[in-house]
C-alpha cells in the first residue's frame, strides 16, 4: 500500500484487522481483569468487558467457545481470559475474542462445583426432608454405571455374595465426558418409567476431579432428586465428594461400600435367626416344663384320681343347698303371710275409720241442709205464694186485684184469687 493513499474507513479497518491477527502476542494473549456488563445472548454469544483500575476491553465468547464453560461468570468476578485482541472492521472498535475463561485464583471447576451446590441448595434439593428410606431388602437393584469399569465387578460379587436373593441389572451408561450426563439421567428416569428396580446405584470407581464430573452436573442431580425410587450415590474414594452425593438419598464412600450398604449381610441374618431360634427354643422349654409342671399337679388331683368322690360331694352339698332353700322359701312364705295380714288389717282399718268420718261428714251436711230447707219454714204455718208465672210473690205490690195465686203450704197447695 502507496504512503499517499487514501484509504476508506473500511479499508483502514481491514489493515488494522490484518495488522493485528498477525501479531503473535495480539493472537494468543492471557489478559487478567474484572468481569462487567456481562450479558448472554439468545444466541448462545456471551459479551462482556475486561477492566483494570485504568482501562477496559471490551470481550465476545461465541456460542462454540462457551459451551465448554464450566462455571458461571458473574459480574465482580476476577478471571483471566485467554484469547486474541484484533479489530472488528465494521465499526473500527478492538475487541478480544474470548476462547477461555478462568476464575483467577480457583479452578473453574472448583468455581463451578460451588455455585452448582449453592445453587441447588437454596432450592432445597439437599434437604433431608426429601430423602427416602432404602429398603432392607430389595427385590431388585438397578446399577447405573459403566458395564466396563472395576466398579460394577465389585458391586456384583459384593451383592451376591451379601444377598443372593436380590436381583441386579445393570444399566450401562457412560460415566466420564461429555454425553455422560445426560446418559446417566436419562437412565434413572428410564428406572423409574419403567418401575426396574426397588433401588438405584448410580457411581463410578475413583479418579481425578474432571472424570467425576459427570456427577457434579445439574442434569444428574435433578434426575436424582425426582426419582421416586430410592438412589444411592456410590462415586470415587472416601475423599470424593459430589453434588450426585448431596442430592442423593443415601451417600457410599464408594461403589463397594455402596454394595454394602444396599442390602444385608446373609451371615449376620443366618446367625440372627440362629439366635433368635434359640431363644425362642429356650423359650418354649420353660414354658413346656411350666405346663408339665400343671399338668402333674391336676393328674394327682383328687377329682382326676377318684372323680366318684367329687360328684358324691357334690351331690351331698345339692341336698344341703335344696334343704336350705326349701327353708328359706318357707320362711319367707311365712314371713309374707304375717307382712300380708297386718297389711289387710291396716287397710281395713283405715278403710273404716275413713267411712265413720264420711258418714259424720254426711251427718253434719244433711242437718244443715234440712234446717235450710223451706218445708221446714211452711210447717211451722208459712206458705209461698206464686203468680201464674211461677214466680214468687214476695211483695204486695207484686199483685193486683183479680189476680190468681197458687199458696204452697207444707201438706199441699191452695189456689186462690186476689180480692
Amino acid at each position: 500500500m502507496r504512503e499517499d493513499a487514501v484509504l476508506t474507513p473500511s479499508q483502514v479497518g481491514q489493515y488494522l484487522k490484518n495488522m493485528m491477527d498477525r501479531d503473535h502476542l495480539l493472537s494468543r494473549l492471557l489478559v487478567r481483569g474484572e468481569l462487567s456488563n456481562y450479558k448472554m445472548y439468545p444466541s448462545g454469544h456471551h459479551y462482556f468487558t475486561l477492566k483494570d483500575g485504568e482501562g477496559a476491553l471490551r470481550c465476545v465468547m461465541f456460542r462454540s467457545d462457551a459451551q465448554f464453560l464450566r462455571f458461571r461468570p458473574e459480574n465482580g468476578m476476577q478471571v483471566i481470559a485467554a484469547g486474541r485482541v484484533t479489530v472488528f472492521p465494521r465499526d473500527g472498535q478492538y475487541q478480544m475474542y474470548c476462547a477461555r475463561l478462568t476464575p483467577e485464583g480457583v479452578g473453574d471447576l472448583a468455581l463451578a462445583f460451588e455455585q452448582l451446590k449453592e445453587k441447588l441448595a437454596r432450592e432445597g434439593l439437599f434437604d433431608p426432608a426429601h430423602k427416602k428410606e432404602t429398603p432392607l431388602f430389595p427385590r431388585k437393584i438397578a446399577l447405573v454405571t459403566s458395564p466396563a469399569g472395576a466398579a460394577v465387578r465389585d458391586m456384583i460379587r459384593i451383592l451376591g455374595a451379601r444377598w443372593p436373593l436380590s436381583e441386579v441389572c445393570v444399566i450401562p451408561v457412560r460415566v466420564q465426558g461429555e454425553e455422560a450426563p445426560r446418559e446417566i439421567a436419562a437412565a434413572i428416569k428410564w428406572a423409574n418409567l419403567h418401575r426396574a428396580a426397588d433401588l438405584i446405584i448410580t457411581g463410578r470407581g475413583g479418579g481425578s476431579m474432571e472424570d467425576l464430573w459427570a456427577f457434579n452436573e445439574e442434569v444428574v442431580a435433578r434426575a436424582i432428586y425426582s426419582s421416586e425410587i430410592p438412589v444411592i450415590s456410590a462415586v470415587g474414594h472416601e475423599p470424593d465428594v459430589t453434588i450426585a452425593d448431596f442430592v442423593a438419598d443415601r451417600r457410599a464412600s464408594t461403589p463397594s461400600n455402596a454394595a454394602e450398604l444396599a442390602v444385608p449381610d446373609q451371615n449376620e441374618i443366618y446367625a440372627a435367626l440362629l439366635g433368635d431360634g434359640e431363644r425362642l427354643g429356650g423359650a418354649l422349654s420353660v414354658r413346656l416344663a411350666r405346663y408339665r409342671q400343671r399338668l402333674d399337679r391336676l393328674a394327682a388331683s383328687r377329682p382326676m384320681t377318684e372323680p366318684a368322690s367329687y360328684f358324691r360331694e357334690k351331690r351331698l352339698l345339692l341336698d344341703f343347698q335344696s334343704s336350705r332353700l326349701v327353708h328359706g322359701l318357707r320362711h319367707a312364705a311365712a314371713g309374707q303371710r304375717e307382712r300380708l295380714s297386718a297389711l289387710s288389717a291396716a287397710l281395713l282399718g283405715s278403710a273404716a275409720r275413713t267411712v265413720a268420718q264420711r258418714r259424720e261428714r254426711l251427718n253434719a251436711l244433711a242437718a244443715a241442709l234440712d234446717a235450710m230447707s223451706p218445708l221446714k219454714v211452711l210447717g211451722r204455718g208459712y206458705a209461698i205464694a206464686r203468680r201464674e208465672d211461677g214466680k214468687a210473690v214476695l211483695s204486695a205490690a207484686d199483685v193486683a186485684s183479680g189476680d190468681k195465686l197458687k199458696l204452697t203450704l207444707s201438706d199441699g197447695s191452695v189456689n186462690c184469687r186476689v180480692l
